[in-house]
């Protein structure tokens, strides 16, 4: 038997990455899960397996407001704040429509996105795909795939990227079908408050340990999932001087 080439061996590897990244998704049809790590595995499967620069997701609180709830970078985070502060950009545009919205240049919009196209140029980026996180009518938020450099996000990269939006938007919505919407927006506030837990966080190792932000995060991530702990959990402990991630270690 021929031993498979190198690109094989890729290819081989990418499907199975996938077949977990589905597998994990699939999770929150059927058992407890928690939102925040749900969907910041999500971002991290969006980069590794899709091959584009960066991700970032938008999430309806239920009340009304979108929220940044996930994304792979600090510079992803805060284009995504810089869109809801100005009320402008793909991803707004995506939540509304629920459709896709999609720029190959992003440059080339200025028109279209006064504020936006400037600012996403200077953070690197220059082709955008938002998709929308829809079942039916509801629409709970966007994920948003970033390419930077000349490369373009393909269909291939698109439907691929939809594929895993729908998956979690599904999950979400489970939550509304059995415990109905007042318990799902309870359960948002909680990501939505644990993410503000988890800045405060970044701040403190980014200070200890002079860093900065986007590097304070992954510390703080990589010690979560080599401890076995929620990034929550994690990040509590950080705030009240429990857990120390520059070191591994609980006091």
């Amino acid at each position: 038997m021929t031993e498979p080439s190198a690109g094989g061996r890729a290819r081989a590897e990418r499907d199975h990455a996938l077949a977990n990244t589905f597998v994990l998704l699939a999770d929150t049809l059927v058992a407890d899960y928690d939102v925040l790590d749900l969907l910041d595995q999500l971002m991290t499967a969006s980069v590794e397996l899709l091959g584009i620069s960066a991700a970032g997701l938008l999430l309806d609180d239920q009340r009304g407001n979108l929220q940044v709830i996930a994304s792979s970078s600090e510079e992803t985070r805060l284009l995504e704040i810089f869109q809801l502060q100005n009320n402008e950009g793909p991803c707004l545009e995506c939540v509304r429509t629920g459709t896709a919205v999609t720029s190959q240049d992003i440059a080339a919009e200025p028109q279209r996105w006064p504020l936006f196209a400037p600012r996403a140029a200077e953070a690197g980026f220059s082709a955008v795909a938002a998709l929308p996180m829809r079942l039916r009518d509801d629409v709970v938020g966007a994920l948003n795939l970033f390419q930077a450099g000349n490369a373009p996000i393909d269909d291939d990269q698109r439907r691929l990227g939809q594929a895993f939006a729908d998956v979690a938007t599904i999950g979400i919505l489970q939550r509304r079908t059995v415990h109905r919407s007042a318990i799902l927006a309870e359960q948002l506030q909680f990501a939505l408050n644990s993410r503000v837990v988890i800045e405060q966080a970044k701040g403190v190792v980014a200070e200890r340990n002079k860093l900065g932000m986007g590097p304070a995060f992954d510390m703080l991530r990589r010690y979560a999932r080599d401890n076995n702990v929620k990034l929550t959990d994690a990040a509590t402990g950080v705030v009240d001087g429990t857990i120390n991630p520059d070191t591994a270690s609980r006091h």
